[in-house]
């Protein structure tokens, strides 16, 4: 017996196999030293704190104020929220996850899609003294982009999208950490406060 019933069976599956693409890339890209609307209810706070700490070479990219600007694209972050297990967006989760909106614009020649994000931005939550925290990423909070999250996006182009990370808990606050590509050093952090 099956516990959904023909479309949630479905949806469940499309989510699924969103978050198992997500993943991998995630766990891929880690490898090498990199990474990267609305419903439900919110803990999170709209404030965050931004620290841009650009080195010489990479003065042409910037993150703050959760908008990453580089000559190739720019991801601006328009809204986040915290999402309880079964929440709408978190219906599949076994844990909390916070989820980021966001646009992408296709500033140069290069390929660009939604999913640069997870190439472009890791998030981290600073709750272990001996070891980086990196999070997970988890099911798509979002179903408008079930079939949209990896649409090319036109040169000069802006296309939305959403992505979630499970969250390890409800008190440490979320770093998003902006590196500009493989083996690069930092462009900046933007921090968001769950309380």
């Amino acid at each position: 017996m099956s516990l959904y019933s023909g479309k949630d069976k479905g949806e469940f599956m499309k989510r699924s196999l969103v978050s198992i693409l997500c993943v991998s890339v995630a766990v891929l890209v880690g490898g090498c030293g990199t990474t990267s609307a609305n419903g439900g209810s919110t803990n999170a706070s709209s404030s965050t704190q931004a620290s841009s700490t650009p080195s010489a070479s990479k003065a042409d990219s910037t993150f703050e104020s959760g908008v990453l600007t580089t000559p190739d694209l720019k991801i601006e972050i328009t809204d986040h929220k915290v999402l309880q297990v079964g929440e709408k967006g978190n219906e599949y989760g076994k844990k909390p996850v916070i989820a980021f909106w966001y646009k992408v614009t296709n500033n140069g020649d290069k390929e660009v899609s939604p999913m640069n994000f997870i190439f472009s931005i890791t998030a981290y939550q600073d709750n272990n003294p001996n070891a980086e925290n990196k999070l997970d990423v988890g099911s798509l909070p979002d179903d408008r982009f079930l079939s949209s999250q990896t649409e090319k996006v036109k040169k000069g182009g802006t296309v939305e999208n959403a992505i979630a990370y499970e969250l390890d808990d409800l008190t440490t606050d979320v770093d998003l950490v902006a590196t500009k590509g493989l083996g690069s050093g930092e462009i900046g952090k933007v921090t968001y406060k769950l309380q």
